[in-house]
Formats: C-alpha cells, structure tokens, sequence
C-alpha cells in the first residue's frame, strides 16, 4: 500500500509540473469568485497529508500576496470543515518555517453540478478561530454555451483564451448526471485532439484528468494520457525529473566523500592524500580542514 501511494505522489506531481506553470497569471475568476491573479504555484509538501485527501495537491500564491489551496468536492458536508482547518494548520506551520511570518491563506473549494449556493455554508465560527471558505459553483455556469462557443471557435480555427481553458477542463463537472458528465469528456478530448497548441493542449489535457479523475472513463484517460506523451513540453520535464535524480545522486555521494574526508583530517591524514583517496579536490578538503 505505501509503494502505491508513492507512486500515486509522483504520477500526481509529473502530471501536475505543466498544469501548475500554466495556472501562472490565470483567474479562478472564470468560476464566479472574485480573486486575485495567480502569481505562482507549487506544491504543498504537507506533512501527514495521503495521496488522495488533496484533488489538488498544488499551493498558489495570488497577487495580493495571500496563498490559496484548490479543493473540490461533489457534495457538501458540514464535517469537511475539520479537513479544511487541517490544511490551514499545516500549511500555517510549512509557511511560517519558510517565511517567518503567517501569511493570509484561503481554500477554494470548487463544487461540482451536484451542489448549488443555498447548500452549503462558508463560515465556520469557533470562537477562538474564524474560517471563510472561498466557494465557486459550476452549477452556475451553463456547460452547453460553454462547449458551443469554444467548438465554433475551433471550427473557426481562433485562439482559445485563457477563460476558454479554465472553463473546457471543468466543463464536465457543470453537468449533474454521470452520464452527461462522461459525454462532455468525450467532447473535450476530440477539441484536445484537434488543438494546434501544444502548450495549452498539455495544460487543458492534464487540467482535465486532475479535476475529472473520478468520472473520467479509462479510454478517454487514456487518450489524453497517449497524447501527452507525443508532446515535446511532456519530454522535456521527463528529462528534468532524469536529471533532478542525477544531482541528487551526487549531492549524496559528495556527502559521503565529505564525511570519509573529514574522519581521515581528525585522524591526522595529509590533505593532499585525502584528497586522492575521497576524489574532492584539494581546495574542497583544505576547507573542510578549516571547518573542523
């Protein structure tokens, strides 16, 4: 069970590398929730966090300086609450450790079709701790508009904008039956097929699988899963996980040699025959002298 959760992280963080640079000067504006640009993203590297409590494993930081986790949910529960105060804890501790003040955080929480805004309630009052979660409703967007003026532009052969891509990969979950949920994957992944941009076909592609993992049926994930590994963008962030493993290699054998260096200095040893038999260079064992 563990090696199926790492795995589940790092198929989570290669697919989401693409997805979370192009999110960079988007708006979740598009959902109906009025907030800042997104400045930049990254993952939230949470303590005791599982592989599948987060939709979104990526943290974004917004214009005003605040930082934002993205949530959905196709249901409501007044119970999720305690979820969300553990995601604030954490992160209120990750951030302070880095920054060294607590920044202004929100949660997104993004409800699907099935929820509308009279069900649910943002606010949480403890007396101690006040929460207020950010809510986007894509009962409220009409899916069948939004899929009719971005196929007439496709016909059209236009440029599909930034709105047009944060709504094509959410377009599914504004739709309350499966049935009309898996139909409108089927319609997005033929416009991924056809679109001329690699870049925002790798961003609307992986958007797509990130928000509609749990309606997505396998040959559709798997279409898109084909196409993305066509894709130069794809092949050149496989290389920068290849060569991120390589530096981390040689970080710990340099490590190493380091420790076996310092061992024969406290013993007495010649730097210069330290040098030879660690491999460091002389400079690099003569500093380690002066740190001892």
């Amino acid at each position: 069970m563990k090696e199926e959760t790492e795995i589940a992280y790092q198929n989570k963080d290669i697919m989401s590398k693409v997805l979370a640079e192009e999110f960079k000067g988007k708006s979740f504006e598009v959902y109906g929730v009025d907030l800042p640009k997104i400045v930049d993203s990254r993952p939230t590297e949470m303590a005791a966090v599982e592989a599948n409590e987060l939709r979104m494993d990526r943290l974004f930081l917004l214009e005003d300086a605040s930082y934002m986790i993205v949530d959905y949910e196709s249901d409501y529960d007044e119970e999720k609450k305690s979820k969300y105060l553990g995601y604030i804890a954490r992160l209120a501790k990750t951030l302070y450790n880095e920054l060294k003040y607590y920044p202004k955080l929100r949660v997104l929480i993004i409800y699907t079709a099935d929820v509308t805004r009279k069900r649910t309630q943002p606010d949480l009052d403890m007396g101690a701790f006040k929460m207020h979660l950010e809510e986007a409703f894509l009962s409220e967007i009409d899916g069948n508009e939004v899929m009719e003026r971005i196929s007439c532009k496709m016909r059209n052969r236009e440029e599909l904008d930034d709105k047009d891509l944060m709504q094509l990969i959410i377009n599914p979950l504004t739709y309350k039956s499966e049935k009309d949920k898996k139909l409108a994957i089927s319609k997005v992944v033929n416009i991924l097929q056809a679109m001329d941009d690699e870049r925002k076909q790798v961003f609307a592609a992986k958007g797509l699988l990130v928000f509609c993992d749990k309606v997505i049926e396998p040959e559709d994930a798997e279409k898109i899963r084909s196409m993305l590994m066509l894709t130069k963008v794809e092949q050149i962030y496989e290389q920068e996980k290849l060569d991120a493993i390589a530096e981390k290699v040689a970080e710990t054998t340099k490590s190493v040699s380091e420790n076996i260096a310092r061992n024969f200095l406290k013993s007495g040893s010649d730097p210069e025959e330290v040098a030879i038999n660690t491999g460091l260079s002389l400079n690099e064992v003569m500093e380690l002298q002066k740190n001892l």
